[in-house]
């Protein structure tokens, strides 16, 4: 009886030090800047998306990027085709047009629109101060995603402004994620 107590308080120790992204929404995020300045990393999802669940899965179930968005970024699940309602910049973003039975595709976030997604997933990057960075569009592995992680977080994306900046920097760039 002892040896299964053992083991039940090893399994649930394994599992309470995976980490895991502490996902909030963008108003969340956009209201913790006030109080704390942070940059916010969006997942711009749906819920039909095969690429979004695989990114979910395996980059966002990893250890090392859990661990470094939740320490640089304020990290937002958005569905962009949901209905939550968005205050960003004094205005408002909806989706007036979702439908709540619909199967499958449904219709485009007005917020999704103003960031420019056209792909599923996208992840999408804002400075402290909530200002959009850019979008990073597609399924990324841990070890891909990390160098995005890494240039925005440490402001390395101020200094790298031609094509020849930024393969130089791919190049000189050394990572550290598990993949």
């Amino acid at each position: 009886m002892k040896k299964y107590i053992v083991l039940i308080f090893l399994f649930a120790g394994f599992f309470a030090n995976a980490q895991e992204i502490k996902w909030m929404s963008m108003n969340e995020a956009l209201e913790a800047q006030k109080k704390e300045p942070k940059k916010i990393f969006v997942d711009a999802y749906t819920t039909w998306c095969g690429p979004c669940k695989l990114l979910d899965k395996n980059t966002f179930g990893n250890k090392d990027v859990a661990e470094y968005i939740n320490k640089h970024y304020y990290a937002v699940k958005f569905n962009a085709e949901g209905d939550e309602v968005i205050k960003y910049k004094d205005k408002v973003f909806k989706n007036p047009e979702f439908d709540p039975n619909r199967q499958g595709r449904n219709s485009v976030h007005q917020f999704a629109i103003a960031m420019g997604i056209s792909a599923y997933p996208t992840m999408v990057f804002f400075d402290e101060k909530g200002e959009f960075l850019s979008p990073l569009k597609g399924y990324l592995t841990p070890k891909k995603l990390e160098i995005f992680l890494k240039i925005f977080a440490s402001d390395d994306y101020k200094r790298v402004k031609t094509d020849e900046e930024w393969k130089k920097y791919q190049e000189e760039f050394k990572g550290t994620f598990s993949s």
